[in-house]
């Protein structure tokens, strides 16, 4: 598991005991809800790395950047956009 994947089972278990000592009882619904919105970012990740692939498929097509620099593309579309951050 990656520390990314770890951290995120985390806050996802810290947030249903939350739910849980918040409202008494852990509902079926609030577990719902949580598995939805989980699956709801895998998607969105999922479909934002597909995106920086045809990036980086069109970079090397165009021959318009050397392979390493389409390399690079793929790198930081996938840490810079899919992940949220800026650069630096």
């Amino acid at each position: 598991m990656t520390y990314r994947k770890r951290l995120f089972a985390i806050a996802l278990v810290l947030f249903a005991f939350h739910l849980s000592s918040s409202a008494g009882k852990l509902h079926a619904h609030d577990v719902d809800v949580v598995s939805r919105s989980y699956a709801a970012s895998q998607t969105f990740k999922q479909k934002c790395i597909d995106a920086c692939r045809d990036r980086y498929q069109d970079c090397r097509r165009l021959k318009q950047l050397p392979s390493a620099e389409c390399r690079n593309v793929y790198q930081d579309c996938t840490h810079y956009t899919c992940t949220g951050r800026g650069p630096g």
